[in-house]
């Protein structure tokens, strides 16, 4: 009896580790732009759900994901309990019903020197043979970039478009950054990653951006720099007009008064004799009598051009008539 038991108990307990789960695969950390991800490979029966946890140096393992069916469990949702100095380890599960597999850990992961920095944004503005790059940080989902990694360089390659194998390269903290003396129409190219002293993991490259280069002689910006000048000193005299505009009325249009010994000198009627003479001159009546001229002459030939003579001085002078001699 005690053999029959025991060969009982040896088949059940072969039957429960037979039909025990098979554990997930592959289990591992990621971090990108300063996230905390576990990602695992399935078992042979795709068909189960997942369990998910995460611990540190400070704290047991707390759930990240529960009956999930996706291959992955993003732990930055706990950002409250993550930091980025933070080295952290995750592990998962399978489940299925009341079933459940063992527990497969992930290695460590350190967030400040593991985490793949990702590609900036990178935008090229032409301004003759100039060309000025501005580079634009990754967004972090923890924290920010310059906060974490305030020494981070920018690696940036060029080169003319076609001539990629002739590629130029420097490295730089400064932003934005001038490249000096292209030539002239030509189209250049470029792109960044950031690096850094702390995470020796290469960021990720920015997209190639492409812009031509202007004529020497072609200054474009100028023209922008004389509208905003231009725009500024309208906007000035605006804000002035308005902020002062009492006073420019005040100057504009003064309401002081003349003073009184004017307005009597000037409006007032002079009573000085040459004033007075003036406005009572008339000017004088000319007095004349009529006079004319007679002559004893017997001839009748001459007569005429005597009489002519006599209507013409009697016309030009006044005339006065004289008793004609016995």
């Amino acid at each position: 009896m005690r053999t029959f038991l025991t060969v009982i108990t040896l088949c059940c307990a072969t039957k429960v580790v037979l039909c025990a789960l098979d554990e997930p695969r592959n289990a591992r950390l990621t971090s990108w732009n300063m996230d905390l991800v576990l990602r695992w490979d399935p078992p042979g029966d795709p068909a189960v759900h997942y369990t998910a946890e995460f611990n540190s140096m400070v704290f047991k393992f707390r759930p990240g994901c529960v009956n999930t069916s996706a291959l992955y469990c993003d732990f930055t949702a706990e950002a409250s309990s993550l930091t980025v100095y933070g080295t952290y380890i995750g592990r998962v599960r399978a489940q299925q019903g009341q079933e459940s597999s063992v527990w497969v850990e992930s290695g460590p992961l350190t967030l400040d020197k593991n985490t793949t920095i990702g590609p900036p944004n990178v935008t090229l503005v032409s301004h003759g043979v100039h060309m000025t790059i501005n580079i634009r940080d990754p967004v972090f989902r923890i924290s920010k970039m310059r906060e974490v990694y305030n020494q981070a360089s920018y690696n940036i390659t060029y080169w003319k478009e076609g001539k990629e194998g002739k590629a130029q390269s420097l490295i730089v903290q400064q932003n934005p950054v001038v490249l000096s003396d292209l030539e002239p129409l030509s189209r250049y190219c470029v792109k960044v990653h950031i690096s850094t002293q702390n995470n020796h993991r290469a960021g990720d490259e920015s997209r190639v951006t492409c812009e031509k280069t202007a004529d020497r002689e072609r200054t474009p910006w100028l023209e922008a720099v004389l509208s905003f000048v231009v725009m500024v000193m309208v906007v000035t005299v605006v804000v002035v007009a308005v902020l002062y505009r009492k006073r420019l009325s005040s100057f504009l249009c003064p309401s002081v008064s003349l003073p009184q010994h004017f307005k009597e000198n000037v409006f007032e009627t002079s009573s000085s004799p040459i004033s007075v003479a003036m406005e009572n001159y008339r000017p004088p009546v000319e007095t004349y009598d009529q006079v004319n001229v007679m002559t004893t002459e017997h001839n009748t030939d001459e007569v005429r051009p005597l009489v002519a003579e006599e209507d013409q001085c009697s016309a030009r002078f006044p005339t006065a008539e004289y008793p004609r001699p016995e």
